[in-house]
């Protein structure tokens, strides 16, 4: 996925190199490039930061039950 969003970012910015001033370069730079590859990436991370919460979850259930094994100071 990362390969192509920095392909993404090349095209983009060659594509604002070429424009005339730098304000029409810097804006064709922010809105064919940054933007859409910023919807592109979070609408595609989604199910990895899914994944990652949910195994955050389960880890934090199973550190935070007690399973009698400690002995405590009046054992």
């Amino acid at each position: 996925m990362y390969v192509i969003a920095i392909g993404w970012l090349y095209v983009t910015l060659l594509m604002a190199a070429t424009e005339q001033n730098l304000t029409a370069g810097v804006l064709t730079f922010l809105v064919y490039g940054i933007a859409p590859l910023a919807l592109f990436l979070w609408l595609f991370g989604t199910p990895q930061r899914r994944r990652q919460r949910l195994a955050r979850e389960v880890v934090d259930d199973v550190v935070g039950k007690d399973d009698g094994a400690d002995a405590r100071r009046d054992q």
